[in-house]
Order: structure tokens, then C-alpha cells, then sequence
């Protein structure tokens, strides 16, 4: 079985939706009907997908694509040269890593997609006018033309199933988690932060990761002397609209030498991270499913999470939840004092929801279906 991972975005560094590729072609190389996987990345993407996300495999092949790095070339060639790409390379499955525009009818084999959250429809202010039009239609026109759709939570298939009561009903899509395995990575001390303590976040800088209720609970804190001054504040992620307005906000609160931003760092460096934390904070207001969050969990961090369904979902009982309602930023300081106050040891766990093996059996089954047209 030779499946195709479409991975190719707009990401020059490592990104969520980047790292769930990679997480989907390490899965798959556990599974041994799959002899190959393909996975096709932008020129720009192969470097960090070899060193930071450690490709290291004989069954998975990197295909680079040398276009320029714009929606419009990008979008061109999903549609025009995909197809062609996958008859050449005589794939069984193409697996889109994220919604594209694409059509069926052109593919010699099944595609199948997987939807992350539907960000366009209820945060368009996460990518502005006209772009959330744009990624609201090749949404449409991805879940319109997959033979399959695996969504990463039961959240997100909720939501699909609001915006697309019919899609639902004729593809049955299925919930696959994100699984989390680090056991093979040494964890390495990144060259962000000396010898102190620090607070973690892992979150792009979009509106709904309410990563500015985080900085002002974190100043609220340290002004109030409720936290050692000499803890540190660390966010990392991928620029994006916030990113000025939060530069700003560290700014008048004098938290500058204090809030340390962080957009690239390898698997070591951000297992080194988890491991180090004092604690992990997750403020978001909505989510599709919060890898970083399962990621947190995986090394047992003390962790503070935004009271949501995803979160909810996802947490369990493992974490400790604040409320987005009233006094917001003293819900979330009173949360992050709450987590200090409990004692945890760190270990790593294992949620077989979020195991490897586990997945990679999902996906199989997943597939079978589709390259065999048994539905059973």
C-alpha cells in the first residue's frame, strides 16, 4: 500500500498543521501493509520536516515541490499538478493533510482529508478579509470532494456536522486523535531561556488563543508578587495577526525582559520545554483539538486550561479549568496559583487515545475501505 501525504503550506518553519503531517507519515511507517509513504512538502519545507521533525525513515519518501511560496501557486497546483503527481508516483490513497481545493474526478486513486477545525466559519478574524473567504471555499469545495474525512476531535465533527449536514450524512466521517510519541527524541535544551523558571504556552498568535489574557494574568501576577520575579513567560508559535498587538501589550506592561517569544524550535528543544515547565497554559477560546495540549499531557505538566469542550475533551480531568466569563484575567491567575499550589510529580503518561499504535490501526482501517470499497 503506497499512501501520499499532501503537506505542502505556506509554513517556511514548523507549524501545527506541519507537525500533524509529520506525526501522520511516523505513524504509518509503523503499519506494515504500507510500504511507502510520500510525503510532498514545498522546497522551502523540507529542512525543518528532516531536522526539526526527524524524517529518519527508508518508507517514507520526501517529494519536494520547487514553486514559489504563494496561496496562488500554491492553489494552482493542488488543482493542476497533484493529480498528475500522484498517477506518476502510482499512489493507492492521496491523504490531504489539511482542506484544499482539489477535484475528485481528476485523481487516478481515493482522497481522503483531514479536517482540523473550521476556523473560517467561526473565527474568520483569524485570517482577515478577504482570506477567510477564500479558506471558507476551498473548505467547502476539500469536504464536498474527499471519498473520506477524518476530523482530529469530536468537536470538530460537531462542527462539520453544522456546516455540512449533508456531507455528513452521506461520508460518515470519522474522529482519528492526534497521538503524541517522544520516546524516541532527546530532549535539548533550546537557547531561548537560562536557568529559570518558566510558564509555557505553545499557540500561534491568533485572536481566539487568547494568548493577551495569558500575558496580563502573567503581569497581573508578577506585579502582585503572587509568582517568583524571576519566572519567565514562554510562547511559542508561529507569528500571525496578533503578533503586533501582543509585542505591544508585553510592551506596556514593561514585561520585555520577561515574555520570551519563540516561533521555531526542533522536537528536542520543545520536549526540553515540557519537561522543564513549571507549568502549561492553554487560554484558548476555541480549538479543533490543542495537539500542544496532549503534548503537555504526555509529560504530565501541571496544566491550566481555558474551560471548553475541546479542552474538556482532550484534559479530562487532568487538568485544572478557569472560566472565559467576568473577571477573565483573574480567573486565569487564580487558576495558574491553584496549579503552583498543587504538587505534581512529572512522568510521562500514556492515554491510549493518544497512543501510536492505536492510531496507526485507526488509519489502516480507515484506508482499507476506501482502496478496497468494502464499507462494512
Amino acid at each position: 500500500m503506497h499512501i501520499l501525504i499532501l503537506a505542502l503550506s505556506r509554513f517556511d518553519r514548523p507549524s501545527g498543521i506541519c507537525r500533524y503531517a509529520a506525526n501522520l507519515a511516523k505513524c504509518l511507517d509503523e503499519i506494515e501493509q504500507i510500504s511507502r509513504i510520500t510525503l510532498v512538502l514545498g522546497s522551502w519545507q523540507e529542512k525543518y520536516f528532516l531536522e526539526d521533525f526527524q524524517i529518519d525513515s527508508e518508507k517514507i519518501k520526501i517529494y519536494p515541490v520547487n514553486i514559489k511560496n504563494s496561496s496562488i501557486y500554491r492553489n494552482i497546483w493542488f488543482i493542476s499538478q497533484l493529480p498528475k503527481l500522484t498517477k506518476i508516483l502510482n499512489a493507492d490513497l492521496v491523504h490531504v493533510s489539511f482542506p484544499i481545493p482539489f477535484f475528485r474526478f481528476i485523481f487516478p486513486c481515493p482522497v481522503v482529508a483531514t479536517i482540523h477545525d473550521f476556523y473560517p466559519f467561526d473565527n474568520p478574524e483569524n485570517f482577515g478579509f478577504p482570506n477567510y473567504i477564500f479558506n471558507q471555499l476551498f473548505t467547502q469545495i476539500c469536504v464536498k470532494n474527499a471519498d473520506g474525512i477524518t476530523c482530529v476531535s469530536q468537536v470538530t465533527l460537531s462542527r462539520l456536522k453544522y456546516y455540512f449536514p449533508q456531507i455528513y450524512q452521506q461520508k460518515l466521517p470519522t474522529v482519528i486523535y492526534n497521538y503524541v510519541d517522544f520516546q524516541n527524541t532527546q530532549s535539548q535544551s533550546p537557547n531561548i531561556i537560562e536557568n529559570t523558571p518558566f510558564i509555557l504556552a505553545v499557540a500561534q498568535h491568533r485572536k481566539n488563543k487568547n494568548l493577551d489574557l495569558l500575558v496580563q494574568a502573567y503581569g497581573l501576577l508578577i506585579q502582585n508578587l503572587q509568582i517568583d520575579s524571576i519566572t519567565k513567560l514562554i510562547i511559542v508559535g508561529s507569528e500571525g495577526p496578533e503578533t503586533q498587538r501582543l509585542l505591544q501589550l508585553v510592551n506596556n506592561l514593561s514585561l520585555e525582559k520577561s515574555v520570551i517569544f519563540s516561533s521555531s524550535l526542533s522536537d528536542p528543544e520543545l520536549c526540553w520545554l515540557y519537561q522543564n515547565c513549571e507549568l502549561f497554559v492553554c487560554p484558548s477560546a476555541s480549538e479543533g483539538f490543542c495537539l500542544p495540549l496532549v503534548e503537555a499531557l504526555y509529560f504530565s505538566c501541571q496544566i491550566v486550561c481555558s474551560d471548553i469542550p475541546i479542552l474538556k475533551e482532550v484534559g479530562n480531568s487532568d487538568c485544572i479549568y478557569f472560566s472565559l466569563e467576568g473577571e477573565v484575567v483573574k480567573n486565569l491567575s487564580t487558576a495558574i496559583i491553584d496549579a503552583y499550589n498543587q504538587h505534581k510529580i512529572k512522568s510521562k503518561t500514556n492515554d491510549l487515545r493518544f497512543a501510536k499504535a492505536n492510531i496507526a490501526d485507526q488509519y489502516l482501517d480507515f484506508y482499507r475501505k476506501f482502496i478496497t470499497g468494502k464499507f462494512d
